[in-house]
């Protein structure tokens, strides 16, 4: 089992390098704003540049991901619209109208950019979405300890951009997580985007200087980079565990039923995305159509029907109508299987104080 290096001394050693009082650049142009992260040695280390002015969640984190890189380690972050100094910078984020990463260049607003993740994935990238396409498997790979053609590696890079990276391509993209023209029900200022946004220097604050301003946007990179931390964090230890269990039990199908439609999972855990995903890339006909699993509370056996997608609540066979609503030992006349607890009203769901019980009733609901 791979390691994964404490969220909370990834932080503070991003705060103890970053968080410190800003100090003057050599740079004499009026227009840059600048701050160093990490040693007043700055010969010794690489230049990221991005804009100053107002800033958004993007470019906040494009900057903290690629400081955990090898090549940028520790580097100076310079915000400037000086196109003169951006072309002195070792990087250049989400400014300068160039994407070319063999320089480490990564704009996304010039005319005509179209670059998207790749491997499914069709939404426009921002400049956190283009450093992580170039650099989260060394990110990932940090994280994990593990090499970067780990196969641990590559699951975790996809799925840290499916759940997290993507939606903050898409809303600095200003692209619509639903196609419809009907106004939203309701405002959401919870997402990241909206809390990075709101660090931003209120325009009622009598300083508006570029020194409040970079305090302001290393709070951002903070902000922004704790979530993706966090997230990678919860993928490695989590979800990733989740698959293998879900994958292994997927695999031994055909030896709870000769159907191939039922499955036991004898640990349980998070499964439903994941059996959608392994199903598919697995090619598994017929699909799955219960799930058995132990309730640690009552050590009983649940058997639930698997919906027809993640998102849907409908059922691919739910539990049959005559049993749904019934309990106890009314439910095991009904189903002349003994030990039957419930079953759910809509049929999603049941339970038996037993494994065979459970079995029995997956192994019946198939045939009615």
């Amino acid at each position: 089992m791979f390691a994964v290096r404490s969220l909370n001394q990834k932080l503070f050693f991003f705060q103890r390098q970053t968080i410190r009082p800003l100090m003057a650049t050599a740079l004499s142009n009026s227009r840059v704003s600048a701050f160093l992260t990490g040693s007043p040695v700055s010969g010794q280390r690489k230049r990221v540049g991005t804009h100053n002015g107002s800033f958004h969640c993007d470019e906040a984190l494009g900057c903290f991901m690629i400081r955990l890189t090898d090549k940028f380690y520790e580097a100076e972050i310079v915000r400037t619209r000086d196109s003169q100094v951006l072309e002195t910078l070792d990087a250049v984020l989400d400014v300068g109208g160039v994407y070319d990463p063999s320089q480490d260049r990564y704009d996304h607003h010039q005319k005509g950019f179209q670059e998207v993740f790749g491997h499914g994935f069709t939404t426009k990238l921002s400049s956190a979405g283009l450093v992580y396409k170039h650099y989260g498997l060394e990110i990932i790979a940090k994280e994990l300890q593990l090499d970067q053609g780990h196969p641990d590696v590559h699951r975790l890079f996809l799925a840290v951009y499916k759940s997290f990276m993507e939606a903050i391509d898409a809303i600095d993209n200003g692209i619509n997580q639903y196609d419809t023209d009907l106004p939203p029900r309701y405002v959401n200022n919870t997402g990241l985007s909206s809390r990075v946004g709101r660090l931003n220097l209120d325009w009622v604050n009598p300083d508006q200087s570029s020194e409040r301003e970079n305090e302001a946007f290393q709070r951002a990179m903070t902000l922004a980079g704790s979530e993706f931390l966090e997230n990678v964090r919860f993928h490695a230890k989590s979800w990733l565990p989740a698959r293998s269990i879900v994958m292994e039990s997927l695999a031994a199908r055909g030896d709870v039923d000769p159907s191939g439609e039922i499955m036991t999972m004898n640990t349980f855990c998070p499964w439903k995305l994941h059996l959608f995903e392994l199903e598919e890339e697995m090619k598994v006909n017929p699909s799955i159509k219960y799930v058995l699993y132990q309730d640690d509370r009552s050590k009983s056996w649940r058997v639930q029907a698997v919906a027809v997608s993640p998102e849907k609540f409908e059922s691919r066979k739910a539990l049959p109508a005559q049993w749904r609503g019934l309990r106890d030992e009314e439910l095991s006349e009904q189903s002349g299987i003994p030990g039957c607890v419930f079953v759910h009203m809509s049929g999603f769901i049941g339970g038996n104080e037993s494994y065979e019980g459970a079995l029995a009733m997956a192994r019946a609901a198939l045939k009615l």
